[in-house]
């Protein structure tokens, strides 16, 4: 039987780690977080003290940086990354990072290759319109700034970090200016992915919405 793949889309904070993470392990399958490898590269930089603005060394760091997913986790040189890619530092100059053309070249080229080993289910801004157009089902999560600004507050107040809402969502606002602007393959709905509001829906609600879409 052929690898399924399911591409799960849409703006920072609308619920798609959340909802694909659930939906893997409901259907048994692998679940690829692609926002968590330009986190990794990101993090990668800052701890180099690489200037995430200097294209160049950006990429020559990406190019040297040996990343994979396994077992739902993704490691980065060998080793294992968690948390220390979901601070409110790597989150603020992630965008910069996914935005460059080289770079995406490198992850889209290990996302596919995971794809052509596994059934998968991936999240990201442009998996059903750029790195697996022909997926075998898309779709696209969406939520209002205020409401994915209050999901991200909630979950960096439980994580023990210093910050406001009002900043959450402006910094929310700037990535999706951003990743929707970008020249190369920008945050965008693909023609024939299905939409889901998940403004005011619980957890359960959107991964039913989801499952009843797909016919195994």
């Amino acid at each position: 039987m052929r690898n399924l793949v399911i591409a799960v889309d849409g703006p920072a904070g609308a619920g798609k780690s959340t909802i694909a993470k659930i939906i893997a392990n409901r259907l048994n399958i692998n679940y690829i977080d692609t926002g968590a490898m330009y986190r990794a590269i990101t993090y990668k930089c800052l701890k180099n003290n690489i200037d995430i603005n200097n294209e160049e060394e950006v990429v020559k760091l990406a190019k040297d940086t040996d990343i994979d997913f396994r077992d739902n986790n993704i490691y980065i040189d060998g080793n294992i990354l968690k948390e220390e890619i979901r601070t409110m530092e790597v989150s603020n100059n992630v965008s910069n990072v996914a935005k460059i053309k080289e770079v995406r070249y490198l992850m889209v080229d290990v996302q596919r290759e995971i794809g052509k080993r596994n059934s998968v289910i991936l999240d990201g801004r442009d998996i059903g319109s750029y790195v697996f157009p022909n997926a075998d089902y898309k779709f696209y999560l969406v939520a209002t700034p205020e409401e994915r600004g209050q999901r991200r507050f909630k979950e960096l107040k439980e994580k023990g970090y210093e910050t406001t809402l009002e900043e959450i969502i402006k910094d929310i606002i700037k990535r999706d200016e951003i990743d929707s602007n970008r020249e190369f393959a920008p945050l965008v709905k693909a023609d024939d992915a299905i939409e889901i509001d998940t403004t005011g829906k619980t957890i359960d609600d959107v991964v039913e919405s989801v499952i009843s879409k797909i016919n195994l």
